[in-house]
């Protein structure tokens, strides 16, 4: 038929489709034919190697997306080969359609913080309503006019709502946002700064989070021996100080099989300057990890090509599984290092014009060859080589690694076409090289930090069981073989699903639905549970989350919008430092509140007691406002930026379902608010009160209001920890709470003394004495909260022996 271009817009199921490098794929479709074809599938998997496709027909249900090689998806893009495909879905029919479709049905769940707020909202409602009616009853038996009694109700409610709650978890948020970024994670939506501290599940993907998502050599195994290269090829971060740090030296059967793997091959080392001045690798991933490997040996590609020019080639094919290059001994080449002196070597030895290179899978080049190398020397492929090289290659396969085989194949003439008939036979198998993806080197450690500190840390990849057991065995984050797939995640149900994700750490193989079927498990476990993802295919599972992290460099647009935090350094160790950031905001959150209730509390025991004994209330409205917003608003933003208690990495998360008061925080209101009381009301007792139900421009009332303000300066110190002495913490940790104390204590004897600041406020000047009264009764406060804080740490540390 005629082949033309059309809108993608316009295919319909059954249309055929063409494709070659470069395409993005336009809809969902079958191949019929494939040839050479790669597909990078990052968009959908999560992968960033290149999928390798064919015809084959597969056999099975629920096969996952990353194992349906007859199947290219919309979205993806072809990176090498050509194909022609019948399309089988399109629009929202597709993969990339039923991921939209997923994050257009997930819901946000509201954070631990806003429910507790929400708690303490509905709490602090029905009390003042409590209030106001216990006010007008109080008033009615005593005899108070209806409307004195109204008044006085209604100033009582007003003490009991902290006005300025609100607005300092805010700014609490925001500044905690703020040290997060410094941690490089973006926060961007506020809830989840504190969110993170409650987290008690982390599912990370693996490539590049992880991961260094880049293949390096990990293992070269020649003439039956095995040689472990991982500190050789990772002990240099940038490629540009391999031409200044020491080369290994590698044996001659080393030598010849990296120079195979870095001559049959079309991956190259450039040097860039941007960013910065560096030697990158530029090609197919795995190609390039074998490029890099020889160059860590000193073998550098320039130097093999101009020792061995390449004069030929059999490209890669998906049958064959094999790549080959044809190469022209150049005789009056020089050599230059020990490895590439062992290369000449050996083509002396062998003395021929013309050698070829082959590389792919293990098995294909094993029956491609008849001999082997071994201690210099060519040798018959017996049948115990046979089993040699096979159980290797199982050995390394099980371990998580892709093995390549290489072999070469000495040539005194050359044939008249370069064909696999022509080239790929009678080779002589040179070894095996192993590579994988390697963990980033801090991850081990931040993964120990996340178990210390009762945070399990789950994998979820598309990649495959092997590797990412491995993997996850190497970072500690499973020490088993428990391990799910995403088949067997198909055929559970969703109780199945909730029992299974308790135990299991690793999933692999998985879809965009199943992550976000797992996330779903987890949160109907009660847990709280962070996702992070690159990928579109991510997106749905993160927007379900309840705190979805998206990577800075590698994620994607939608990705970044699904997320609630984005980690600018892809950086899995930063999520790790954004939990502990976020449990010392949560911390801190609980600290002002109880700071801002307890004496909110200690304000409505001294007016209600007050108003029982039948004496004028010592403060009016105004004054309760300005306590409410200013004296509790500027120490609460000063608890806001308190640094974290000692180990609080090494404590589990708190239960994300305990309500605001829980862990004894009603318990601690109740006692500092009566301490608080105890001392207002003292002077309540001492200093004679008005005559009359008027108290305002008096001595009583101005000291009444100046002993609370001092005692909520006390109590803001004393609360700096919940488990430490301030004696023991020290008084200057926090500038900023010295800061507050200090303008607070100003403000309050600028309202005392400034005529102005009289007339509003309804004060009178103090005396000497008088101001030293309130200071006095002010300390017993601070050391009221130190000794409650005292005792039942100490109380609960002979419980927990």
């Amino acid at each position: 038929g005629d082949v033309t271009d059309i809108d993608p817009a316009e295919l319909v199921p059954g249309d055929i489709i063409l494709l070659e490098a470069g395409s993005v794929i336009p809809a969902d479709a079958r191949l019929i034919e494939a040839n050479s074809l790669l597909v990078q599938e990052a968009s959908l998997t999560g992968e960033s190697h290149a999928v390798e496709k064919n015809t084959k027909t597969l056999v099975g249900d629920n096969i996952g997306i990353g194992d349906r090689h007859n199947m290219v998806f919309m979205g993806t893009s072809v990176t090498n080969g050509r194909a022609v495909a019948i399309v089988t879905e399109t629009g929202m029919n597709t993969q990339l359609g039923r991921i939209a479709e997923l994050i257009q049905s997930v819901d946000n769940e509201k954070t631990p913080l806003q429910r507790r707020m929400a708690q303490l909202g509905r709490t602090l409602f029905l009390l003042a309503i409590g209030i106001i009616v216990f006010g007008l009853v109080v008033g009615w038996l005593r005899g108070v006019q209806l409307d004195q009694a109204f008044l006085a109700a209604v100033a009582i409610a007003v003490a009991v709502v902290p006005e300025g709650l609100p607005a300092v978890v805010t700014v609490c948020l925001a500044l905690g946002a703020k040290r997060m970024l410094v941690r490089r994670a973006l926060i961007r939506k506020l809830p989840a700064v504190e969110t993170l501290g409650s987290v008690t599940v982390i599912c990370s993907d693996k490539t590049g989070t992880l991961t260094e998502n880049k293949m390096t050599v990990k293992v070269i195994d020649v003439a039956g021996t095995t040689h472990d290269i991982t500190n050789i090829t990772q002990k240099s971060k940038s490629l540009l100080a391999l031409e200044y740090h020491t080369f290994e030296t590698p044996t001659q059967a080393e030598a010849l099989l990296l120079a195979g793997a870095d001559l049959c091959n079309d991956a190259r080392l450039q040097r860039v300057n941007v960013p910065k001045a560096e030697l990158r690798a530029m090609g197919d991933p795995t190609e390039a990890a074998l490029v890099v490997a020889a160059a860590h040996f000193a073998m550098w590609k320039e130097n093999l090509e101009d020792m061995l020019p390449r004069i030929g080639e059999v490209p890669f094919s998906s049958e064959r599984k094999r790549m080959a290059t044809i190469h022209q001994i150049n005789p009056a080449y020089q050599p230059d290092g020990i490895g590439a002196t062992h290369l000449h070597t050996i083509l002396k030895a062998i003395n021929t014009p013309y050698i070829a290179f082959v590389k792919g899978g293990v098995d294909s080049m094993v029956d491609a060859c008849d001999r082997v190398w071994e201690d210099g020397q060519i040798k018959s492929l017996t049948p115990d080589y046979h089993q040699r090289i096979h159980s290797k290659n199982d050995e390394l396969a099980s371990s998580g690694l892709r093995v390549l085989g290489v072999a070469f194949r000495p040539m005194t003439t050359l044939p008249d076409d370069y064909t696999p008939e022509t080239i790929e036979n009678g080779l002589i198998f040179a070894g095996m090289i192993g590579m994988i993806d390697p963990p980033r080197p801090e991850v081990k450690q931040a993964v120990a930090e996340s178990h210390q500190a009762g945070i399990r840390v789950v994998m979820i990849t598309g990649d495959h069981p092997l590797t990412a057991l491995t993997i996850a065995k190497e970072l500690g984050i499973t020490q088993t073989d428990n391990i799910l797939t995403g088949a067997e995640l198909s055929n559970m149900s969703e109780t199945q699903l909730q029992t299974a994700v308790r135990d299991v750490s690793v999933y692999a193989r998985v879809s965009p639905e199943h992550k976000l079927n797992i996330v779903q498990a987890l949160q109907a476990n009660g847990q709280i549970a962070s996702m992070t993802g690159d990928g579109v295919n991510d997106a749905p599972a993160l927007k379900r989350a309840d705190i979805g992290v998206a990577m800075g460099i590698t994620g994607t647009p939608v990705t970044k919008e699904a997320s609630d935090m984005v980690i600018l350094d892809d950086n899995f160790a930063t999520i790790v430092s954004a939990a502990q950031e976020g449990r010392t905001i949560y911390d801190n959150v609980r600290k002002f509140i109880k700071y801002i209730l307890a004496s909110n509390i200690g304000e409505v025991i001294t007016l209600f007691i007050t108003q029982l004994l039948g004496k004028p209330l010592p403060l009016n409205t105004i004054q309760i406002l300005w306590m409410n917003l200013v004296t509790d608003g500027l120490p609460a933003l000063a608890l806001g930026v308190e640094k974290g208690e000692p180990n609080n990495m090494k404590r589990p998360p708190y239960n994300p379902k305990e309500g605001i008061f829980a862990r004894g925080l009603g318990g601690y209101l109740l006692r500092v608010g009566l301490i608080v009381a105890f001392v207002s009301l003292a002077v309540v007792f001492i200093v004679p009160s008005p005559d009359g139900g008027d108290a305002r421009n008096t001595v009583w009332s101005t000291m009444v209001f100046t002993t609370l303000t001092l005692s909520q300066m006390g109590h803001a110190l004393a609360i700096r920890s919940e488990r430490e002495s301030i004696f023991k913490i020290g008084f200057f940790g926090n500038k900023f709470m010295l800061m507050a104390i200090g303008g607070t204590v100003l403000l309050q004897l600028v309202l005392i003394y400034a005529p102005f600041a009289n007339d509003f406020f309804y004060t009178v000047p103090l005396t000497l004495g008088e101001l030293a009264l309130c200071f006095g009764l002010a300390i017993l406060t601070f050391l009221g909260v130190e000794f409650d804080k005292w005792f039942f740490v100490r109380r609960k540390r002979q419980h927990s022996r």
